[in-house]
């Protein structure tokens, strides 16, 4: 607010209004009259200085950070400006430019001939798959839902996949460098884990292959193995053609990681899919360590009578949880070439000492008890009507069934020459050791309970995968080229990084569900060129507030105080984080 002194050319007297400045949107200054107050001659009669008292006057006006809007009953929207922005983007626009991301995709275009800015185009791609997960082009569309300036075509955004395909290692490295700077990352247990995700598409080709769909689909997927550091932040994926076994995947991942990452040594935290004869001896061989869940029921006899035989349990506590380990040699069965064929040679090799731990808890039983009677109970329905069902509609309830065969084209039931009876053996023999776990480890010297705790870690990853697949929606996957793919899910994984390091840094109090929604709904209105109106608080936001030193919660910003908050944002600076 300023006083505003106007000469009137016809009359040569003086007006005074209180004005004050805004920009517009295309960031030119302008002044609009917030009061008249009248001829100085006249002002004069009634006070000594009438300049010096309306300069204190527009002063306070100022001080309160007031607006006054004139909004004219008859206004009709323009259709060419989006009047409802997200503020919300603030947070991840300061977690993208602490990690120096615009400086790495900037040094990364550098000496390229583009007619883009790849760089603008990464900073749109990645916070939409977080706030707003759409196809390319719906993301493009909405560009104007941010407070920045987005110039580049749908062409542009596509050619721009293939630039971020062949940037996807550097960027990977670039992450892990500054995460280690700016969090302390710990790489002394990496928790490992494959999952996939689904084309829109029937057509097969290098990456997108058939395999063994996570969602029982049938179309063509694409592997993706993931490391995790001790604190649960991510630290590096790879990709591997949709027909590729999980187990497969493990080895040239953790050889990629410790090559590019300079890790020494890192005990690995695996499910039992994981848990192959190569693998353990991989790990052993680079002297690194392992912990894997191991089947109880596809293992030897030996490890059966061990975890039935009741000596060596420690005492059930009050909710029946019991447990005892033992360190012992084991055979393992590797690769040992190839046969003529084409097919696999495996031998039998020794390992020293490996230590197995062996728990069991009342509620693992119940709900594998439940598990297998939802089984049977397909089984049944199989066994009744064996033409309405196929083997990827009862995948797991067939091995129920006695004398059942598939055809290896379509998966449909064969005629059977024995009647289809349940497998009553099978679900006697499997009922026993409902309630058992093991784990197997090279870390002989580990303690039970500490094993045990790592290997519960595992949810952080299992969790991660939910969250590129619900909240960030990584899949289905619509492009089809590899270059193209490979630029996809560097903008997924980028995304997924920024949103674990604001749950990190809040401490882990919200899920990523809540936090996404409570950036999503920081929306704001337009209420005239220089001012919007805000309709969103709650504890997510005041979290965010009180960890990144945003503005959530002001009912009222003017444009230029929400372009210089998004400004602080770009600034180097420290995280601050311990």
């Amino acid at each position: 607010m300023f006083l505003k002194c106007v000469p009137i050319k016809k009359t040569g007297r003086i007006y005074l209004e209180i004005a004050h400045s805004y920009r517009d949107k295309d960031g030119k200054k302008k002044t609009k009259i917030h009061e008249k107050i009248g001829y100085l001659d006249e002002l004069e009669k009634e006070m000594n200085d009438p300049i010096a008292y309306y300069k204190k006057y527009a002063k306070k006006l100022g001080e309160r950070k007031a607006c006054w809007l004139e909004i004219p009953l008859n206004d009709q929207i323009d259709r060419k400006n989006a009047h409802i922005k997200n503020y919300g983007y603030i947070v991840l626009s300061k977690v993208y430019h602490e990690l120096e991301l615009d400086k790495f995709f900037n040094n990364m275009r550098r000496n390229k001939k583009f007619e883009y800015n790849s760089e603008s185009i990464m900073r749109l791609l990645s916070y939409s798959r977080v706030l707003y997960p759409h196809s390319k082009k719906r993301t493009l569309e909405m560009k104007d839902k941010y407070f920045e300036c987005f110039d580049f075509s749908l062409d542009d955004v596509y050619a721009s996949l293939t630039h971020f395909g062949k940037c996807s290692e550097a960027a990977q490295r670039h992450l892990h460098e500054k995460v280690t700077q700016q969090y302390g990352r710990d790489t002394s247990l990496t928790f490992y884990d494959v999952t996939n995700y689904y084309f829109e598409t029937d057509w097969q080709d290098g990456e997108r292959m058939n395999g063994y769909s996570k969602e029982n689909r049938r179309s063509p997927i694409i592997q993706m193995g993931m490391a995790l550091d001790k604190n649960g932040i991510p630290m590096a994926y790879k990709t591997f053609p949709g027909n590729t076994n999980d187990s497969e995947t493990y080895i040239p991942s953790l050889k990629y990681i410790k090559k590019q990452y300079g890790i020494k040594r890192a005990v690995v935290v695996a499910d039992k899919g994981l848990n192959c004869g190569d693998n353990i001896m991989f790990n052993i061989a680079l002297g690194d360590g392992y912990i894997f869940s191991q089947s109880i029921r596809g293992g030897s006899k030996e490890l059966k009578t061990y975890v039935l035989d009741s000596a060596g349990y420690s005492k059930p506590t009050a909710e029946g949880f019991k447990k005892k380990s033992r360190v012992c040699p084991v055979k393992v069965k590797i690769t040992a070439g190839t046969t003529k064929s084409g097919r696999k040679s495996k031998k039998m090799v020794s390992i020293e000492a490996q230590k197995q731990v062996i728990f069991y808890s009342p509620k693992y039983a119940e709900r594998s008890k439940k598990k297998r009677e939802i089984a049977l109970a397909k089984a049944a329905e199989l066994i009744a009507e064996p033409t309405k069902y196929n083997q990827a509609t009862h995948r797991g309830a067939a091995g129920y069934v006695l004398n059942i065969d598939f055809d290896k084209m379509t998966g449909e039931v064969l005629q059977a020459e024995k009647k289809l009876t349940l497998d009553l053996d099978k679900v006697k023999d499997e009922a026993k050791f409902d309630g058992y776990y093991a784990i197997i480890t090279s870390e002989t010297t580990m303690s039970d309970d500490k094993i045990i705790e790592n290997y519960r870690g595992l949810w952080q990853i299992e969790d991660t995968f939910k969250v590129t697949k619900s909240v960030l929606r990584t899949r289905p996957v619509f492009v089809y080229r590899k270059d193209h793919i490979d630029g996809h899910f560097l903008i997924c994984y980028i995304a997924l990084l920024l949103l674990r390091l604001i749950e990190f840094r809040l401490g882990r109090r919200f899920s990523a569900e809540c936090i996404v929604r409570a950036m999503r709904e920081s929306t704001c209105m337009s209420l005239d060129d220089n001012h919007y109106l805000f309709h969103y608080a709650n504890e997510v936001t005041d979290a965010l507030n009180s960890e990144f030193n945003t503005d959530f919660g002001r009912r009222v910003m003017a444009l230029g105080d929400i372009r210089k908050s998004l400004g602080k944002t770009k600034k180097r600076h420290d995280t601050g984080v311990d």
